[in-house]
């Protein structure tokens, strides 16, 4: 079955950075666009980045642009967010998604915190 995975998230200071990745299973990856979310506490889950199947396109959240960089290796079946120069209003758990065969798929996140 199609799983997501999550990893590297924790504690950095404000102007720090951190790589997340996003380890995939269970679907043709390479076939797939993928993205990541994040949700703050009391705050609805947003859209950070996303990354078309060949990772030739991305977009990006206005409040990220200029510091995270989202990229996939199609051959390790994984997908990661370089963040940064982060603020403390990066604070989040940040999900990996991808929808497959028109279902949505989340991974169980990863928790992000800013703070000095």
């Amino acid at each position: 079955q199609v799983q997501l995975m999550e990893s590297g998230g924790g504690l950095v200071q404000p102007g720090g950075s951190l790589r997340l990745s996003c380890a995939a299973s269970g679907f043709i990856f390479s076939r797939h666009t993928m993205s990541w979310y994040r949700q703050a506490p009391g705050k609805e889950r947003e859209l950070v980045a996303t990354i078309t199947s060949g990772g030739v396109s991305t977009n990006y959240a206005d409040s990220v642009k200029g510091r995270f960089t989202i990229s996939r290796d199609n051959a390790k079946m994984t997908v990661y967010l370089q963040m940064n120069s982060l603020k403390p209003e990066d604070t989040a758990v940040y999900y990996c998604y991808s929808q497959v065969i028109l279902r949505k798929y989340w991974g169980q996140g990863t928790q992000v915190t800013v703070s000095s």
